[in-house]
């Protein structure tokens, strides 16, 4: 199954987002919510529950969709019904949030006042408020072999690289604060187009889809790892 999963997210394709976020699937408002069918979020652009943050796979956790929402759920988080206005009222699986409020009904399960952690905050939404954001390949020690991902520097944590599985994940698997890293191109006969961020013994080495987006990245790590919070007025995020 290991194996399988790996198959897929190397199958998944990101070469469109280097021109911005491919989501697809804009979100309803909450007064429309069971009132309007919504556009369910694609199965491949999300690794874990988009509620719960637990990852799928293929045997304990696997992918529902919410009927009121359109969320990418598990079984434990989507174990609930609720009668929806677009289907003539009749009972649809829902996510737990949407069935609180589509019924007024409380659930022992409960997490909404839970405080969300440095990792949790979802790749949409930062990504819409980002210096930066697209998928790229972090090669591992021996440069062979890495983990395709997409990687984000939000405007409001401008010093911090988030790294998510897939750009609608609700939960970052890592971070790498930016500060005091040195950028260094790399240039290589292979026509990969690398880059690196270095401190001390730590090393991250990067491949970009395309030289302009590896010397935008290159650009805007610089901007964070100097320091730089703010952008002058009518500069651009990565010039």
């Amino acid at each position: 199954q290991d194996a399988i999963d790996r198959k897929e997210k190397r199958s998944e394709t990101f070469k469109t987002a280097v021109h911005g976020l491919e989501t697809g699937t804009p979100a309803l408002k909450t007064e429309e919510l069971g009132r309007r069918a919504p556009q369910w979020v694609r199965d491949n652009l999300v690794t874990m529950c988009m509620r719960c943050k637990e990852p799928f796979n293929a045997i304990m956790r696997r992918r529902h969709h919410c009927r009121a929402c359109g969320y990418v759920v598990c079984a434990r988080c989507s174990d609930y019904k609720a009668e929806l206005q677009y289907d003539g009222n009749r009972l649809n699986r829902v996510c737990q949030e949407c069935y609180i409020f589509l019924t007024g009904r409380v659930v022992l399960e409960d997490r909404e006042g839970k405080h969300k952690g440095i990792l949790e905050k979802e790749a949409a939404e930062v990504s819409g408020r980002s210096l930066l954001c697209s998928s790229l390949q972090l090669l591992d020690k021996n440069g062979k072999g890495g983990t395709r991902g997409w990687f984000v520097i939000p405007q409001d944590d401008p010093l911090v690289l988030y790294i998510y599985a897939a750009p609608q994940d609700v939960r970052a698997h890592t971070s790498i604060p930016l500060l005091g890293y040195q950028v260094r191109d790399l240039s290589q006969g292979d026509s990969r187009h690398l880059f690196q961020l270095a401190q001390s013994r730590q090393v991250y080495t990067f491949v970009a889809d395309t030289e302009e987006l590896k010397r935008r990245w290159m650009r805007a790590m610089a901007r964070s790892a100097a320091g730089i919070t703010h952008l002058e007025e009518g500069e651009d995020a990565d010039s």
